[in-house]
């Protein structure tokens, strides 16, 4: 007779990473069920350790964890080359889920968000089918979905391009290849930065999309001081805007 296998639970993270607002009781920001299910998890697969770490300590003031923080496991996933693609799955990926296979559910976690999605993960995700672990993905917030909701482009054609060339040129060039893409097929493109380099991506948005393109940023989703402005090149132009430096941003354009 064959020895059940745990679960694979994909469990969100909150948005704050970083941020003052990681005081936020986490149940504001994340269901409690969800927070339940973290709370009994001996076992996890995490992008940062020590943010996990950092997370199973705001789940315990919601729900007490099943073990001490100290005597749980927690494994981090193997860093790709910078800019490199995810890996197939293989045999890395698959001794992660040596818990699952002997029982034990995992919990696999990112730093901010949901695991896997504009996220590491997806190879464990994949060699957890491949092996006959349940997967099973938890609700919570996605920075994309929310910033694309909360923008007014289109929800029914979307596409996430990840991030901008930092060179110049490579990312004017880029950005027009996007706005030609989304005038053709009317998707919406979104892309994130990393916050300290928000403003060059904002500042270049606006000086190379044409005045009637729809430009959309969401900063700091879900903090307290988060907002979305959605408007058209022309009016970014008209009325300039700065974004902090060390809060996450999802920008989109739709051209019309």
């Amino acid at each position: 007779m064959t020895a059940p296998t745990g679960s694979l639970y994909l469990v969100p993270n909150a948005l704050d990473l970083g941020t003052e607002s990681t005081s936020t009781p986490l149940d504001k920001v994340l269901p409690l069920g969800v927070i339940r299910i973290a709370a009994r998890l001996e076992h996890w697969i995490a992008e940062n350790a020590k943010s996990t770490r950092a997370f199973l300590k705001r789940v315990d003031t919601v729900a007490p964890l099943a073990r001490p923080l100290q005597a749980i496991s927690i494994v981090e996933l193997p860093r790709p080359p910078k800019g490199g693609q995810p890996k197939a799955a293989g045999p890395d990926a698959a001794a992660l889920l040596a818990p699952a296979l002997g029982g034990h559910d995992i919990g696999l976690l990112s730093e901010a968000g949901l695991p896997a999605v504009a996220d590491p993960g997806s190879d464990v995700v994949r060699s957890a089918h491949a092996l006959g672990v349940q997967v099973v993905a938890l609700p919570g917030a996605s920075s994309l979905l929310l910033a694309l909701a909360a923008s007014g482009h289109n929800g029914q054609s979307f596409a996430f391009v990840g991030y901008l060339p930092v060179d110049a040129g490579a990312r004017s060039a880029r950005i027009r290849e996007l706005e030609t893409i989304s005038r053709r097929s009317s998707q919406t493109q979104l892309m994130i930065e990393t916050p300290y380099r928000n403003a060059a991506l904002l500042a270049a948005l606006v000086e190379h999309l044409q005045l009637g393109t729809w430009l959309s940023v969401s900063c700091g989703l879900t903090l307290r001081n988060g907002f979305t402005r959605s408007e058209t090149v022309a009016g970014w132009r008209q009325r300039p805007s700065e974004l902090p430096p060390d809060v996450p941003a999802v920008f989109s354009l739709l051209a019309r």
